[in-house]
């Protein structure tokens, strides 16, 4: 496949102009903050090592930063955007920046957290800026319902990468990653400078990789169950998982017997296990698995839900 020129991405020149010609005021309510680098969005594309056969899904488009790089490397790109003026929008802007692909390029005009059926063919890879303030909940839902997803590459913010790529016994390690290792291998995969966007971001943002787990975690319990665990064990953190879990299991002592059967210790917490042992301990007991779309819960200590904690402790949402 040839590439196009360097002019068919957008710099922050184009940026602007397209967002004034649409009349689209960036705001942190919106969470609006636009990459105009043409190499931060070619990197994004190779360290998610897109391939010329792939059919490469993105959430959160935007005015097309990201978009026509992904078109560049791809065989199709499927875009999901809720935002009325920026989907109706960015065809015109792909058809007339990268005529040639345009036919390749798929819009669907509605919520991420809504969608659960994408165009043929499905996509093969999830690359994508996500709103930093439902940036979790958002991958979980598109790896929960597209498992034809083998690889992904997401930015977010700074902590939420840490989040999602920490180990058992990291301070940050929580629901999140968890549940994203529930799905897939996860790791760091770099560093973005707050000076490619506009407007420019107040905090940090990573890359994270997450390579779908070839063979599922073996258990006996269905997912709902292993992650009605999960957020009972972090939704009081600093408890012992025999105190914690006791709601889940309906007594303390029953939990201490779930756990038991397990081999994880009553006295331990839930930072320290890995996801297998959070299913051991779903195939032992516990109430009804709460639904996907539950909100989880993540340390502090409190009962507090995970999104509420977490954009108490970063005030800047995401971008597209």
């Amino acid at each position: 496949m040839t590439s196009p020129s360097q002019d068919a991405l957008l710099g922050a020149a184009d940026i602007r102009e397209l967002a004034a010609a649409l009349g689209v005021r960036p705001t942190k309510q919106r969470g609006q903050n636009f990459v105009i680098d043409a190499n931060t969005v070619r990197r994004i594309v190779r360290t998610a090592e897109v391939k010329p056969e792939d059919v490469v899904l993105e959430v959160g488009p935007g005015l097309g930063s990201l978009t026509l790089a992904l078109l560049e490397a791809a065989d199709r790109v499927t875009a999901v955007e809720i935002d009325d003026v920026l989907a109706s929008a960015l065809p015109a802007t792909i058809a007339a920046r990268m005529p040639d692909r345009a036919a390749r390029f798929h819009l669907v005009h509605e919520d991420a957290m809504q969608v659960t059926h994408l165009p043929a063919p499905l996509p093969t890879a999830l690359v994508a800026n996500l709103p930093y303030n439902v940036a979790v909940p958002v991958l979980l839902h598109m790896l929960a319902t597209f498992p034809t997803i083998e690889r992904t590459l997401v930015m977010v913010q700074a902590e939420v990468a840490d989040r999602l790529a920490a180990a058992p016994g990291s301070k940050v390690y929580g629901v999140p990653s968890v549940k994203a290792n529930w799905y897939a291998e996860v790791k760091r995969a770099g560093s973005i400078g707050r000076n490619v966007f506009w407007p420019a971001p107040n905090v940090d943002s990573g890359l994270v990789a997450l390579t779908r787990r070839t063979e599922p975690i073996k258990t006996t319990a269905s997912k709902e169950q292993v992650f009605a665990v999960v957020d009972a064990a972090f939704a009081q953190r600093r408890k012992t998982l025999r105190a914690a879990l006791a709601g889940w299991a309906g007594s303390a002592a029953a939990a201490e017997q779930a756990l038991v059967a397990a081999g994880v210790s009553p006295q331990a917490r839930g930072e320290s296990l890995t996801v297998e042992e959070f299913a051991r301990i779903a195939e032992h007991g516990g109430q009804t698995g709460s639904p996907e779309g539950a909100a989880h819960t993540e340390g502090t200590g409190t009962s507090e839900p995970a999104e509420h904690v977490e954009s108490a402790a970063h005030k800047e949402p995401g971008h597209q």
